[in-house]
């Protein structure tokens, strides 16, 4: 089926973001989303064939917008070690800033079906490619260690700013993502940089 994307597709897209955070992907009905999305249970099935492929829309749509609005704002920046920043910065404070979207995207994702994990894999990528991108360049620029295996470098990077925001969304988020940057951005560049 052809998307139609528009005001209705971002709608139905903002809240099965909320319904999803309220009650679990496995609580979260069609009719549910539609009624906070303000349409017909019927028009959803305009724009998704199933509450899975909703699901995969939206992880798809905000790691895109994501990925691309990272690439726009480093594009510019001379060194690597800024880029890095930025990258850390962005992660935890766009996450911080949508709690309900940290909330699917760091619980509901990792307990649905493997088969629906696996069709977010190619966006998923395009963040890894993003990292290892920056890792070589840092490399290249001989700031990060020249032996830096960047497929396990990429992984610390990812793992790390994954796992700081599943803890923060598990204790409630009782304390700011924002602040932890500073902290994750040295560790992160010490590990890199091999000193």
């Amino acid at each position: 089926m052809a998307k139609k994307k528009g005001e209705k597709y971002e709608a139905i897209l903002d809240a099965a973001v909320k319904v999803i955070a309220a009650n679990g992907y496995a609580n979260s009905q069609v009719s549910k989303i539609a009624r906070e999305a303000g349409v017909a249970d019927g028009t959803i099935y305009l724009y998704f064939d199933s509450k899975e492929e909703i699901l995969i829309d939206l992880f798809n749509e905000f790691m895109g917008q994501f990925i691309e609005e990272v690439r726009q704002e480093i594009a510019a920046m001379p060194d690597v070690v800024s880029k890095l920043r930025k990258l850390v910065e962005a992660h935890l404070t766009k996450l911080e800033a949508s709690p309900d979207l940290a909330t699917v995207t760091q619980v509901e994702l990792r307990q649905s079906d493997p088969r629906l994990r696996l069709a977010l894999g190619e966006t998923l990528r395009g963040y890894f490619r993003l990292i290892e991108e920056l890792i070589e360049e840092g490399k290249a620029q001989g700031v990060f260690a020249p032996d830096l295996n960047k497929y396990l470098a990429r992984q610390m990077i990812f793992g790390t700013l994954d796992d700081i925001v599943t803890r923060w969304v598990w204790s409630r988020r009782h304390y700011s993502l924002a602040a932890q940057v500073p902290q994750v951005f040295q560790m992160l560049l010490h590990g890199l940089c091999g000193r």
